[in-house]
C-alpha cells in the first residue's frame, strides 16, 4: 500500500484554514493507478468482510466513496447505496445533520434504499472525526438496516473517528481503513 500511500497529496488550508486536505484524486491520475489502486483498495476490504451472505448493501457516502464503493459491492455480490449532500436525490428522502471538524452539513438517503434487517458497510473515502459515518449510520438504522462495518481509504487517526464510532456502536464494529495518517 506504500505505493498509494506515495499519491495521496496533502492540500493545506483546505476547506478552510488549519485543515490538511488529503486528496485521493491522483490514485485516478493515468489507467495504470486507476487498475493497481482498485484491485489493492478493494481487495484490501473486501478480506476483512469475507462472508458475502453476511452483507446485503454497501452505502457509499458523497461523493468520492462512490469511486470504491461500486467496486465493493461488486465483489461482495451485494447492492449499491447512495449517501448523498441535500437536494441531489430525486425520490422520498430521509436525512440527518451533524458537525464536521470545520463546520456542519446534512446527509439524505432514498427511503427505498436499505432494507429492514439489511446488513450494512458504509464506506467513505476519508474517517476524520467520524460525523459523516456515524450519521450515515443513524440513516441506515432508520431505515431498518443493521450496521455492520465501515470502509475508508484514508483515515486521520490523530482525529480519533475510529474510537469515536466504536464508542457510539460498539467495540465489535468493524472499522477498516487502508491508508492511516
Amino acid at each position: 500500500m506504500e505505493h498509494l500511500s506515495k499519491l495521496i497529496r496533502d492540500i493545506p488550508n483546505f476547506p478552510k484554514e488549519g485543515i490538511l486536505f488529503k486528496d485521493i484524486t491522483p490514485l485516478f491520475s493515468s489507467a495504470e493507478n486507476i487498475t493497481l489502486t482498485r484491485i489493492a483498495l478493494v481487495n484490501s476490504i473486501v478480506e476483512h468482510f469475507k462472508n458475502p451472505n453476511d452483507i446485503q448493501v454497501i452505502v457509499g457516502v458523497e461523493s468520492r466513496g462512490f469511486l470504491f464503493g461500486v467496486g465493493i459491492a461488486e465483489s461482495l455480490l451485494c447492492s449499491f447505496a447512495l449517501a448523498r449532500k441535500p437536494g441531489k436525490l430525486p425520490y422520498e428522502k430521509i436525512s440527518k445533520s451533524y458537525d464536521l471538524e470545520y463546520g456542519s452539513t446534512t446527509v439524505e438517503m432514498h427511503t427505498d434504499s436499505i432494507k429492514p434487517g439489511d446488513k450494512v458497510i458504509i464506506h467513505d473515502d476519508l474517517l476524520a472525526t467520524g460525523g459523516t459515518a456515524l450519521a450515515t449510520a443513524e440513516l441506515v438504522k432508520e431505515l431498518g438496516g443493521e450496521v455492520v462495518g465501515f470502509s475508508f481509504i484514508v483515515e486521520l487517526e490523530f482525529l480519533n473517528g475510529a474510537n469515536a464510532i466504536k464508542e457510539k456502536l460498539g467495540d465489535d464494529i468493524k472499522v477498516i481503513s487502508v491508508l492511516k495518517y
